[in-house]
């Protein structure tokens, strides 16, 4: 599968939007993803990516509130990029894992490591937009730059 990386300028965006990275090895579920992403009112899309490098790159290099990770990715884990998050400027980042593999010991391991939810890509996929849409509503209501930790 070829690599996929996407990022929009974001200068043009509202500081009060909610900056979400997207994580997916699948360019299917991306696309999927990122339509559920955009359909949510005050959240912006500021990339896509499909490997733990170029996650992490990202977390370095934009300013990002939520992210949407996969565990299983083209070159990588999603465990690897949230073990990069604390030393990184992202460190506050909300982090929803997205799954095929729902397994108990991932849960906790993915909890151990800063994930805030960790959603099960078939039974929990209609979730996201309610959890993006209070991101967006926490940063629309006070101005900040990311959702309250």
């Amino acid at each position: 599968m070829d690599a996929h990386v996407s990022f929009v300028d974001s200068a043009h965006m509202s500081s009060r939007n909610l900056s979400v990275l997207l994580v997916e090895d699948s360019r299917v579920l991306a696309e999927r993803l990122r339509e559920t992403v955009l359909s949510v009112p005050g959240v912006h899309l500021a990339g896509t990516v499909d490997s733990e490098a170029d996650a992490v790159a990202a977390l370095q290099r934009h300013p990002i509130d939520v992210l949407l990770l996969d565990l299983h990715l083209r070159q990588g884990t999603g465990f690897g990029v949230l073990r990069a998050i604390p030393g990184s400027p992202a460190r506050k980042v909300v982090v929803i894992v997205l799954t095929n593999y729902d397994l108990a010991e991932y849960r906790r391991a993915a909890a151990a490591l800063g994930a805030r939810h960790f959603l099960d890509k078939l039974r929990d996929f209609d979730r996201l937009p309610t959890l993006l849409q209070i991101g967006a509503d926490i940063i629309d209501d006070d101005g900040a730059q990311g959702p309250a930790n």
